[in-house]
């Protein structure tokens, strides 16, 4: 999100790298924020079905089902398709909606021609590239708060079981790397630096993710690629097959780290706020067994009344207190577990390149080692 003066207002710049191999009918870019709200871009690369021969753009609510009930927002906002060779020809359209629950997605059915969008002498697809900008203004918010249930012990039985299918699950946690890009030799090699190059490969191959690995990787294939001599005929097609794709191969390894290591970033996050969910529901416990007892109390001395009234009034206003910082552990809990699963699909995504890159580095350390 770029920084504005109007704090009701911001832009989140989209870009869908492989646009035209987008299968989905419906593409949803990441959440962003304004003015506390969260916002997402919708595009149908294909059209759709009210409009199949244009490129369809919405803006919309992604946490709708979520939100308590009654809740609307009006919203004024533009969509911006970018001429990435000639800005002027950038194609936007502003809108107005008020958004509710029926109606949590609005915006263009027929925003831009797909014809003109793939172009091959337009700017709209650059690398096969789509930039989308969105700019959004919040014009109100309907305020809804939560009603506080009438029985707090059917609310936080409700959270006990939240708890309980939480804790039957587990994540697992993958390894991390860190490599740069390398730079590759241009002069045909001796024998003598042939064989250094094939010492160096190996000892790439052993452990790729070690600091600077990715850069001897690289200088070790181009290498024995240009060799004469000392390498055979069958290692020298291996070596081309994986130096071909070899930016491919190692971005892959790099992607699988990044992301693996913004799932663990918010799987951590989440673990904290079920610490704070689970801590609620300790304290609810220790309050439950409380009012057992001053109900007790309340039965077998009469002459207390007045004494027990004031302690359970204390203890209803103590309650309610504990429903307002579960109720804040809880919208925070759930909001993260939907971050935590964005992030798990985009480390399952890294995981399937990364196989493919495994089976290519495999197949030459199969050569040398």
């Amino acid at each position: 999100m770029d920084a504005q003066n109007d704090v009701n207002r911001g832009e989140f710049t989209w870009k869908i790298s492989n646009f035209s191999k987008q299968n989905a009918k419906r593409v949803y870019s990441e959440v962003f924020r304004v003015s506390g709200c969260r916002w997402r871009i919708l595009v149908c690369p294909k059209g759709s079905k009210n409009s199949t021969n244009y490129l369809s753009l919405y803006v919309g609510v992604p946490d709708s089902s979520t939100l308590p009930n009654g809740w609307s927002r009006k919203a004024e906002f533009s969509l911006s398709v970018i001429d990435q060779i000639n800005d002027v020809r950038s194609i936007r359209k502003d809108a107005q909606h008020d958004y509710h629950a029926r109606e949590s997605d609005w915006g263009f059915t027929s925003f831009i021609p797909l014809t003109e969008l793939h172009d091959r002498t337009g700017g709209y697809l650059v690398n096969d590239t789509l930039v989308i900008k969105a700019e959004v203004c919040l014009l109100a918010v309907t305020p809804i708060k939560p009603v506080r249930p009438a029985d707090f012990d059917s609310y936080f039985t409700g959270l006990k079981e939240l708890i309980n299918a939480d804790e039957t699950h587990g994540a697992s946690v993958g390894s991390s790397s860190r490599h740069r890009d390398g730079a590759l030799t241009a002069e045909v090699p001796s024998l003598e630096e042939v064989e250094k190059a094939k010492q160096s490969l190996k000892e790439c191959l052993s452990d790729l993710f070690k600091l600077n690995m990715k850069e001897r990787l690289s200088e070790a294939l181009s290498t024995l690629s240009m060799a004469r001599t000392g390498v055979s005929s069958e290692q020298k097609i291996t070596i081309e097959t994986f130096r071909a794709n070899f930016d491919d191969f190692t971005s892959d390894f790099l992607t699988f780290e990044q992301d693996n290591a913004e799932f663990e970033l918010q799987n951590l996050q989440k673990d904290q706020l079920f610490s704070a969910m689970k801590k609620c529901h300790e304290t609810h416990l220790l309050y439950k067994q409380l009012m057992e007892d001053l109900t007790k109390e309340d039965e077998e001395v009469k002459r207390k009344a007045a004494e027990v009234k004031s302690k359970r009034d204390k203890l209803l206003s103590d309650w309610e207190i504990l429903w307002d910082e579960s109720e804040e552990a809880k919208s925070g809990y759930e909001d993260k577990q939907k971050e935590v699963a964005e992030a798990e699909e985009k480390k399952r995504i890294a995981e399937e390149r990364m196989s493919r890159s495994t089976t290519a580095w495999s197949n030459l350390k199969a050569q040398f080692c």
